[in-house]
């Protein structure tokens, strides 16, 4: 009964606030305000407000609320552990059908992980870092179109 006493004084006063905005002649916002003030009635005509209010009132539905909660927290703590790489210490290696593990090897030796050949240095395997000149020449291009 108060939830109907609420939602009517609220679509009254919307409906006020409409025609308040008409008088000003904002024709396409006094109709959504309109629109807007017609939906807690609506509501209360077609018996979802009846159903909220008294699923509010439950204690069960709020133990169940609660339960649902400790279960999304649950999943997110799992989540967590597993991004943070916690989790995979318990995971066993993958079987020979798969990738090969990788064996430690010395450097400069050569061993079963790099099918007998020596390992490649390091140095070599780098790409030469680009003049500093090079990274600036766009720009320098666009400060001198500008004059600057």
């Amino acid at each position: 009964m108060l939830a109907e006493t609420i939602c009517s004084a609220v679509s009254a006063a919307g409906l006020g606030i409409a025609a308040l905005t008409a008088y000003r002649r904002r024709f396409l916002a006094a109709t959504r305000i309109a629109a807007y003030s017609l939906v807690p009635v609506g509501l209360v005509m077609t018996g979802v407000v009846q159903w909220v209010s008294g699923m509010v009132f439950k204690p069960t539905v709020w133990i169940g609320f609660g339960l649902l909660g400790v279960a999304w927290l649950l999943f997110m703590t799992t989540r967590a552990v597993e991004r943070r790489g916690l989790g995979k210490a318990a995971k066993a290696p993958k079987a020979a059908g798969g990738a090969p593990a990788r064996e430690a090897v010395a450097p400069g030796a050569s061993g079963p992980a790099l099918g007998g050949r020596s390992r490649p240095d390091a140095k070599a395997a780098k790409p030469a870092p680009a003049a500093p000149a090079d990274d600036f020449s766009d720009i320098e291009a666009i400060l001198k179109k500008h004059g600057i």
